[in-house]
């Protein structure tokens, strides 16, 4: 019997609702676009973890591979330089080959060097594999983030950003404490195995779940039909200036910066390429970076807040174990723990942060994150030398807190305003801004700790002298102190005198560590008033569909 003109629209729409289709881009193809945000996650953490788990292994290294301290930190250098030189790239490479192709690509060579790095047998092996293992690295992030843009609607990126911002935020923060507990069980080979079933767990997952949508593919076979040219010297101009950019970072405070005629030459050389590069990509037809993005006002001013979002993040990440560890003596698993409660918060936040973005002005959103974490890092300032756990914790809290509003926001904002085929290669400069961020802030904060240690360990030399009353008062207490506990009165006094001059070098560190913490805030603050410059993002804007 055949349905009523009434039934048939009913019957029509069975197999839609059944299928998803009618709601979902098609190279979805029936897939929960969750379980493709958890898939591209998964190895984008293992890639952000690998960043920070090394540094802690790097004596055990050293001393099993037979190298110096100072050679040792080219197994951190060589994975940041190659890294910094493909995030730029990603979109390139993804017309070039197909973004599912490319990413998969990236996640097989990241495994298999993880694999060798494991294996290395000296240092100058272990460098090389670190090398591949950044290159492979470095098209991860762009990838999984063009990835969510395509996959979400302009509504529901903030909850997919939250997936991605877990990586991004919580992995530096478990990365030492991890690394640590690790090489102190079993062996440092034992941070790059762990990688491989992580690695082996994506390539599957990718294979069935992630395909390149309509747009993409279309844009792709258009560009070969054209003659899709390799920009060579785009790519020579790039490499050789965030190369050796990355190097000046890394390298700079070690080798007291200019004063070392490497780190001058370098500076130099990555100064004129990277000119030459922005001159050169800004001329040509189908140039590797497309700079001109940053045309777009929304798009300029999200790098500009991602570049300083990753300054205050990675430099505080790095601080504050330094800080535990020099004047509070902490150990090094202790000293990754202070960091862990800061991650727990974001991750606790992410979801929260996504769910109110669709509901509130990113702008508002973003103001909150700043002045939030501008607060913990003030909180931070207040820190002495007798500081407990509880405090030093909760200043990271509150910190980590602030950026928990901020990644989510600005990722969203990245995207608010530009065109669906711009997004693979939006998202190579957004991350190539935070990744060169976290470099400055990390090469930056420790440069400033250097050297107002030195300035405030002079200023408070020159009243500790023996014309001071407080100070000769303090060596006789102290003397007389040691005295009671039996050390004899001539040694007692030279201890005396020793034991202050120590306090004084660790009151010093502990003010250097303080101007630093006072600087980030201040530009966590200054960083305000770009948001008036912000169009405000609507779900509607053409160019989000």
């Amino acid at each position: 019997m055949s349905a009523t003109a009434a039934e048939r629209p009913r019957l029509q729409q069975r197999p839609a609702r059944a299928s998803g289709d009618a709601s979902q881009p098609a190279f979805l193809r029936g897939h929960s676009p969750w379980l493709i945000a958890a898939t591209v996650t998964l190895a984008t953490f293992m890639e952000v973890l690998d960043t920070s788990i090394a540094n802690v292994a790097l004596p055990h290294i050293a001393g099993n591979l037979g190298a110096g301290q100072e050679e040792s930190t080219w197994v951190l250098t060589s994975y940041l330089v190659a890294n910094a030189i493909v995030l730029p790239l990603a979109g390139w490479m993804s017309l070039l080959i197909g973004r599912k192709r490319f990413y998969m690509a990236c996640v097989a060579l990241f495994t298999i060097s993880s694999f060798l790095c494991g294996l290395a047998p000296n240092l100058a092996t272990l460098i090389f594999f670190r090398v591949l293992q950044g290159v492979g690295g470095g098209g991860l992030q762009p990838s999984e983030q063009a990835i969510l843009a395509d996959t979400f609607p302009p509504k529901k990126r903030g909850m997919a950003f939250a997936f991605y911002g877990f990586a991004i935020v919580a992995a530096p923060a478990i990365g030492p404490t991890l690394g640590g507990w690790v090489t102190d069980n079993y062996t440092w080979r034992w941070i790059f195995f762990i990688n491989i079933p992580v690695g082996i767990v994506s390539l599957i997952l990718t294979t069935f779940l992630i395909h390149d949508p309509a747009h993409l593919e279309k844009e792709r076979r258009s560009r070969m039909k054209k003659g899709f040219s390799m920009d060579y010297t785009g790519l020579g101009l790039i490499a050789i200036g965030l190369g050796l950019l990355q190097y000046v970072l890394d390298k700079g405070n070690i080798k007291d910066w200019f004063g070392s005629p490497t780190i001058l030459v370098c500076s130099i050389i990555s100064a004129l390429a990277l000119i030459s590069a922005v001159v050169w990509e800004l001329s040509v037809k189908d140039p590797i970076v497309e700079l001109r993005l940053l045309k777009n006002r929304n798009f300029a001013i999200a790098n500009i807040l991602m570049l300083i979002l990753g300054f205050v993040l990675l430099g505080s990440t790095a601080l504050i174990p330094l800080l535990t560890q020099q004047v509070l003596g902490y150990t090094a698993t202790l000293a990754g723990l202070v960091i862990s409660p800061g991650g727990l918060a974001v991750m606790a936040l992410m979801p929260l942060v996504g769910f109110l973005e669709s509901r509130l002005d990113v702008r508002v959103i973003i103001a909150i994150g700043l002045v939030t974490s501008a607060v913990g890092l003030f909180l931070m300032t207040h820190f002495a030398t007798d500081v407990d756990y509880r405090h030093v914790a909760i200043g990271r809290v509150v910190q980590a807190s602030g950026i928990a509003f901020l990644f989510i926001p600005i990722s969203t904002l990245s995207y608010s305003t530009l065109k669906k085929n711009q997004n693979t290669a939006a998202s190579g400069l957004i991350n190539l801004a935070r990744n060169l961020g976290g470099s400055v802030g990390i090469s930056i904060s420790q440069t400033l700790v250097s050297r107002h240690t030195q300035l405030h360990q002079t200023y408070l030399a020159a009243h500790v002298t023996s014309s001071s009353p407080a100070y000769r008062g303090a060596i006789a207490n102290l003397a007389a102190l040691l005295n009671h506990q039996g050390v004899a009165a001539a040694d007692a006094l030279h201890r005396a005198q020793a034991i202050l001059y120590q306090q004084l070098g660790q009151q010093a560190t502990m003010l250097a560590y303080i101007d630093v913490f006072r600087f980030m805030a201040y530009s966590f603050l200054a960083s305000l008033p770009l948001l008036l410059l912000l169009q405000k993002p609507t779900s509607t804007h053409p160019a989000a569909h």
